[in-house]
């Protein structure tokens, strides 16, 4: 990432009809839609919903309707612990452990401001359980319990930048153990009531029924909508918190002069992390710090099946943005349309690369990882572990992805169009990938078979079928099908299916050892080995 521009200069020209017309889309009263904030300087000057808030019922999104905010409920959690922080009952650096004994030793030794930065190593038990158990109904006590088995990391503590909902799980867990309230309880008295959202509340479930709350909607995997079970599994810290427009533009505004919290903990909340190789992870506790076409803007999307959000604020410009969704749309890219309208002297729009564009299948011969680039609807496409992502060249040839919250970067090593190597930098942490050669005939008998990983009490099919080849999953809480696709000797990628977004990853496999590992976006290098007998659970 190029060095942050603090001192240029920006202005905000706020213009109703143009933030309408980006929204026009969803101005409607047939299908879900969206609904926005837009304050200057504290003063909200834009409040607007479209779209339906439940296509059962003919009421339509407000500025007043309870939403799902996702993982931006993760810099609330953040601010809770370090409000017990300020009493002296908890410590920004305490191993995660002091609080939580029965953890596994390879998480109990892990700071609580390694998780609240997303650099704590550990593997995602949510993420674990989407991609081997589906979306199915489960506790925050259950999620939890996977952390006192299973035994080895994504990446040593402070080393990587790997998002981690599991993470703020064990954070939620701290908090109430050491206030002895529940986090309902504490969020609502220490930092909800004392601001004034007095619709802002943490749901953990779709089960049961909120007052005033606007419902999820996903594609059926065609054009249908769906009602949505935001991914089945509890949310706490992680992203449980439902808002409304009105509440959220409170709370951005509320972040300029804090009641809540003090000077150190607001310096701590807006400070990036950095890790061992002295990279920033733009990632401070629940926030990102980061930038946008030469814009300086702290924000944190959340994400789920049937509806996101985005929150953005301008420091420079004294522009609050929240948006806020109920179907599968980008909050992200709407806030970013936002931006564009609301913001004058921006750097110019990074451009799609010009064809003709890169192609191959590589892997690192010491980690492991797989890369993959390819052409998808006049786009390049760069896959890394599975995880698609459109990408665009800069001047130099180097492959940075069009929008991701990871900062990594694909540089093409030899011929532009068929490189005979890549170096993948994640975070600072460079990685050499070979090509590999064209797939060969798939001839799948020697992986055909079942594997288990005991440690998160999962078992893995691979089996031909009149389809295709097949990976049949089954875990502690459930069980899920992919299709597996070879990429190369020995390498095969597990495609995601439609209901579960950044879900599938690349199987390496090593004959020898009867092994394959399994990496995907959050979960990397997951050894499952040859097996009889087992059924997970």
């Amino acid at each position: 990432m190029p060095n942050l521009r603090l001192d240029k200069r920006f202005d905000v020209t706020f213009d109703e009809h143009k933030i309408d017309a980006i929204f026009a889309q969803f101005d409607q009263c047939q299908l879900p839609g969206v609904a926005l904030g837009i304050a200057i300087r504290g003063e909200p000057v834009y409040r607007k919903g479209f779209g339906l808030a439940n296509m059962e019922l003919p009421v339509l999104l407000s500025p007043s309707i309870r939403m799902r905010i996702g993982s931006t409920t993760k810099h609330f959690a953040c601010l809770a612990y370090l409000l017990l922080c300020e009493a002296g009952e908890a410590e920004i650096d305490a191993p995660i452990g002091k609080y939580i004994p029965e953890l596994h030793p390879v998480a109990r030794g892990v700071t609580t401001r390694q998780l609240m930065g997303n650099v704590s190593g550990l593997r995602d038990v949510f993420d674990i359980t989407w991609q081997f158990s589906g979306t199915p109904r489960v506790s925050s006590e259950q999620l939890l319990a996977m952390y006192r088995d299973i035994d080895d990391v994504n990446a040593p503590p402070g080393t990587n930048w790997i998002y981690n909902n599991g993470g703020f799980l064990m954070l939620s867990v701290a908090i109430e153990r050491i206030s002895g309230r529940t986090l309902e309880e504490f969020l609502r008295e220490r930092i909800f009531d004392p601001i004034g959202m007095y619709e802002t509340l943490l749901r953990r479930s779709e089960s049961g029924f909120v007052p005033n709350s606007a419902a999820l909607h996903t594609k059926n995997g065609g054009s249908e909508y769906q009602r949505s079970p935001f991914f089945g599994t509890d949310f706490a810290g992680e992203g449980g918190i439902v808002s409304t427009v009105d509440d959220m533009l409170r709370w951005l505004a509320h972040m300029d002069s804090p009641v809540v919290g003090n000077a150190s903990t607001w310096a701590a909340m807006k400070t990036p992390q950095h890790l061992a190789n002295g990279t920033s992870s733009y990632y401070s506790f629940g926030l990102l710090i980061d930038r946008y076409r030469g814009l300086d803007i702290i924000h944190h999307p959340g994400g789920g099946m049937g509806g996101n959000a985005q929150m953005i604020k301008v420091p420079a410009a004294g522009l609050d943005v929240i948006v806020m969704v109920n179907r599968d749309e980008s909050g992200w890219a709407l806030g970013n349309q936002i931006l564009d309208s609301c913001v004058t002297g921006l750097d110019p729009v990074p451009q799609p690369s010009a064809a003709p564009f890169a192609t191959g299948t590589f892997r690192s011969a010491t980690t492991g990882r797989v890369v993959q680039l390819c052409v998808q609807d006049g786009q390049q496409i760069l896959s890394i572990d599975g995880n698609d992502m459109p990408a665009s060249a800069d001047s130099e040839g180097v492959l940075w992805p069009i929008q991701a919250e990871a900062k990594q970067s694909v540089t093409l090593l030899g011929d532009l169009q068929t490189p005979s190597a890549v170096r993948l930098s994640d975070f600072g942490n460079a990685d050499e990938l070979g090509r590999e050669s064209s797939p060969p005939a798939t001839d799948m008998e020697d992986i055909i078979g079942r594997y288990r990983a005991d440690s998160i009490g999962a078992e893995v099919t691979i089996a031909k079928t009149p389809e295709g080849a097949r990976m049949s999953t089954v875990g502690k809480f459930g069980s899920r099908v992919y299709a597996l696709e070879c990429l190369a000797d020995g390498v095969w990628r597990a495609k995601r299916s439609w209901m579960s977004p950044r879900s599938g990853g690349v199987l390496s496999f090593d004959r020898e050892r009867r092994t394959f590992s399994f990496s995907g976006y959050r979960t990397w290098r997951l050894t499952f080995r040859r097996a009889d007998g087992f059924s997970g659970g």
